[in-house]
């Protein structure tokens, strides 16, 4: 398979968008999805989480479907979109279900849609297959793009080989993700370094890319972005923040999820 890698790897200046990242509190938190995605995650948590977002101007906070409603009322007014998960954290639902699911949290206020590819699908390497994996993701996005939302694809990096990942890129670009995005954070590892320099290369700057999974320092943060990621997704978003502001105390890098 033959890869736009090296043709496009300058067309981003991951330098420049690292160094204004991390050059204010403030420009961080604008590239940081604030997250929370934990099965028992209950209503005051997700109402807190969105009243960090409004407070440090996160770049989205980051829920699990059953809560989008509640989150666009509390983020209502504030100018920080809501973020959601879709097929969430397999992908293996039916492409039918995602298209459902994707449309109903557009109606409650979801405006950054990250759904999971079908990594089974992704795997089983036929011409149909390929062909399935991308109008999966293509029936997400026509439908966000029609309700002026964004798609990040989740390729979970973790299962798949060197040759799966160009495939994954190549397929969500194909069928017109705005982000390609790393990990679930729920199966075996999350972003790492390499993953990000390779989903960057592909991508240049027709996409953004989207580091997530075991991202809980500031020099975990520095390192997605330095090599790549134009967003990154954390739970530990104030503290990475915090830390950029000189009032938390470093937390060590954990790069390799």
């Amino acid at each position: 398979m033959s890869s736009p890698l090296h043709a496009n790897e300058q067309s981003f200046d991951s330098t420049t968008f690292a160094a204004h990242a991390l050059s204010s509190p403030q420009n961080l938190a604008a590239v940081l999805d604030h997250t929370l995605l934990k099965p028992d995650a209950t209503r005051s948590q997700v109402i807190q989480i969105c009243h960090e977002a409004a407070e440090h101007k996160f770049a989205c906070a980051m829920v699990n479907p059953t809560w989008v409603q509640v989150a666009a009322e509390v983020l209502k007014g504030t100018g920080v979109p809501v973020g959601v998960v879709i097929g969430f954290p397999l992908g293996a639902t039916l492409s039918a279900s995602k298209r459902d699911e994707t449309a109903r949290v557009l109606k409650h206020g979801a405006h950054d849609v990250d759904m999971v590819l079908n990594v089974g699908l992704l795997k089983s390497a036929t011409v149909a297959d390929y062909e399935a994996v991308k109008q999966d993701i293509r029936g997400v996005v026509e439908l966000a793009h029609g309700a002026g939302a964004i798609v990040k694809v989740i390729l979970e990096t973790c299962l798949l080989t060197y040759e799966e990942k160009l495939r994954a890129c190549e397929l969500s670009l194909a069928a017109g993700a705005d982000f390609l995005k790393t990990s679930t954070g729920f199966s075996t590892g999350g972003a790492t370094v390499d993953d990000i320099a390779l989903m960057r290369g592909i991508a240049g700057s027709q996409a953004g890319v989207k580091a997530s999974g075991g991202i809980r320092s500031l020099a975990d943060t520095t390192a997605m972005l330095k090599a790549g990621a134009s967003r990154i997704g954390a739970s530990a978003s104030i503290r990475i923040v915090n830390e950029l502001a000189g009032t938390a105390e470093a937390a060590p890098a954990t790069t390799g999820y």
